[in-house]
């Protein structure tokens, strides 16, 4: 260890932590071991010491921790500041967990053990329609717990009528866009449990529609502005950034498929990569070299030394995989950064706009819809809506008599 990094690691004090006080500086190595900087432990310690204040003045102790954690998230729980302190507890937590001086609190069950048929039914969906996780758990949370909560686990005794009333009810609340994803989740499990004899045949057409249609335009930015947040991402800490920035914008990867992406997936010699789409389904897209040379850029000079098949990881400490949430917390941040007024914000506006750049370029709607690997043609043709004089491509010839 460097003199520097021995006089950083001791320029942290540990006065008033009470009960954590014998386990400061066991606490502070295993916080440099899992990566985190000298700023940010001294952080850490300040926010653990105001944290064991409030819990030794409660009269909680090392062996009420799990108590005095759960006190404090009481009175904590409000601003970012507060929750700060909330989260320092819970990491010295753990560390007192993985050092054995504390039991871990008995886990609660899972979603899937609370609703076994709600794991069949993931179970199922995943072998015979190849749906992803991601999907899954969007579906979970939309329409399908809150059906179980609703209606209970015995398919048999869903209701046309209770089944309309629940569809009717989750949806009309929210947007013409929310109010589609509750008709579709619950649609999907409606149909498992027919498939599996689970409830009669047919009941997915007791699921109702909701009016509306997609007519307006997709939102993208233009060529000049996705430059303009190109240019943004300057320097070596911003290197990741750029690399998705790129892939969003030129391929029109979805959020869940630059966060997945694996070294694996990329083939040098041959200039492509591979993307597991919705669906699991299996696709080749080329490898632009500015895209290959930004993520070789990211992979060379700032990636951090972590051993694992994911090529994005998070910038700071504890290392890990980054996850697809937080490609829309990076896209969003850097938009904020370039100053340019979006539409809206997140990455898909960037897939949007990958695809009216390559349509303004004369690209045709078949080829569109290879990379952005819609499985109908019907889905690339919202984004025709951008450009009117281009509609005369998939006009179609009038199927009646001339005019006299």
């Amino acid at each position: 260890m460097s003199e520097k990094a021995k006089n950083e690691r001791g320029s942290i004090t540990h006065a008033r932590l009470h009960f954590a006080q014998p386990y400061a500086e066991g606490y502070k190595d295993w916080l440099y071991g899992r990566k985190y900087t000298a700023g940010t432990i001294t952080g850490l310690f300040r926010l653990l010491r105001r944290w064991t204040d409030l819990v030794h003045k409660a009269g909680f102790n090392l062996d009420t921790i799990h108590a005095g954690y759960d006190a404090s998230a009481k009175v904590l729980k409000g601003t970012q500041v507060t929750e700060a302190r909330l989260r320092a507890g819970a990491l010295f937590i753990q560390y007192l967990q993985e050092l054995g001086k504390v039991p871990s609190r008995p886990q609660p069950p899972s979603e899937t053990e609370i609703w076994p048929i709600l794991g069949a039914y993931e179970d199922w969906m995943t072998l015979h329609r190849g749906v992803t996780e991601s999907t899954l758990l969007v579906y979970r949370s939309a329409a399908v717990i809150p059906l179980l909560e609703k209606l209970g686990d015995d398919a048999k005794a869903y209701s046309v009528r209770a089944i309309r009333e629940f569809v009717l009810e989750r949806g009309r609340p929210y947007g013409h866009s929310y109010a589609k994803l509750v008709t579709t989740a619950t649609r999907s499990f409606l149909r498992y449990l027919s498939a599996t004899g689970q409830s009669p045949a047919g009941r997915e057409y007791a699921v109702p529609g909701f009016n509306g249609s997609r007519s307006k335009p997709a939102d993208f930015v233009v060529k000049e502005d996705i430059e303009r947040l190109l240019a943004s991402c300057r320097g070596k800490n911003q290197l990741r950034d750029r690399a998705i920035i790129l892939l969003l914008a030129r391929l029109g990867l979805r959020a869940s498929e630059v966060a997945n992406l694996e070294f694996g997936q990329v083939d040098w010699t041959r200039g492509r990569f591979t993307i597991a789409g919705k669906s699991r389904r299996m696709s080749f897209l080329p490898l632009p070299q500015e895209v290959g040379d930004a993520l070789i850029a990211y992979i060379e000079e700032a990636r951090p030394p972590l051993k694992t098949p994911r090529i994005f990881l998070r910038s700071c400490a504890p290392y890990a995989s980054l996850p697809a949430c937080s490609v829309y917390s990076l896209v969003t941040r850097v938009m904020q950064r370039s100053g340019i007024d979006f539409p809206r914000k997140g990455p898909h506006i960037l897939r949007h706009s990958a695809a009216t750049t390559m349509l303004k370029q004369g690209v045709s709607l078949e080829g569109i819809g290879a990379v952005l690997r819609h499985r109908s043609i019907r889905m690339t043709m919202h984004y025709a809506k951008v450009d009117f004089e281009l509609l005369s491509e998939i006009a179609q010839p009038w199927a009646g008599r001339s005019a006299c």
